[in-house]
């Protein structure tokens, strides 16, 4: 698989930087090629298959909880250096993150972010996704990983718009959705197969409460 490179000026990265200032929210349908949104969801589901995506948990620290109630979701956060593919992702997103804080001046530190499978049925309760004690959280960013995806299957991201507008995105294979973190409600619709993503966060410097 030939290594994908994007630098922070590259103009697919500046569409999304004006997307956020003047809307608060972009979705780019094609963000990743075919050959690395494949090898992204081949890596999920071999570690998977080797039980390290575990049932995700709602709130941090000593009060987060698995509520399957609320969100139905198999999580594994990403380190750098443990997969080909995974290190492309991360690269990538860090040229959107300089590209956020030049144009933007968000003073965006890092990028966190986790596989999240869903299972059929599975789906997250209406949320935001910043923290109520902490404000590191500002950019949103969803990439999908389903092939061969059809409007029957489910699976939405609901965002509940400012406008009052609610927006559905088909969770489609190389899609990138990019959100303001606590500015935009959203949801995970159920799906009838199996729902595969990358999650992710850019985050300020802050104090943590814990």
């Amino acid at each position: 698989m030939r290594a994908m490179h994007m630098t922070s000026d590259h103009p697919l990265l500046l569409r999304i930087v004006d997307d956020l200032a003047t809307h608060g929210w972009s979705q780019q349908p094609v963000f990743l090629p075919a050959p690395l949104s494949a090898a992204l969801a081949a890596e999920c589901r071999k570690r998977a298959a080797e039980g390290e995506l575990t049932p995700a948990g709602v709130g941090r620290g000593t009060a987060q909880e698995v509520r399957e109630g609320i969100r139905g979701d198999h999580i594994r956060w990403l380190e750098a250096g443990e997969s080909e593919p995974c290190d492309q992702y991360l690269a990538l997103m860090d040229s959107l993150r300089e590209a956020l804080n030049r144009d933007l001046f968000l003073g965006l530190e890092d990028f966190e972010c986790h596989f999240a499978l869903y299972p059929p049925g599975a789906f997250y309760r209406k949320h935001l996704d910043r923290f109520r004690d902490s404000d590191r959280r500002m950019v949103s960013a969803v990439i999908y990983l389903n092939e061969d995806w059809l409007a029957d299957d489910g699976g939405q991201l609901r965002m509940s718009l400012k406008t009052g507008v609610e927006h559905d995105v088909q969770p489609t294979s190389g899609c990138l959705v990019v959100f303001l973190s606590g500015e935009v409600p959203h949801e995970v619709l159920p799906a009838t197969r199996e729902r595969l993503s990358l999650t992710g966060w850019f985050r300020r410097r802050g104090n943590e409460p814990f």
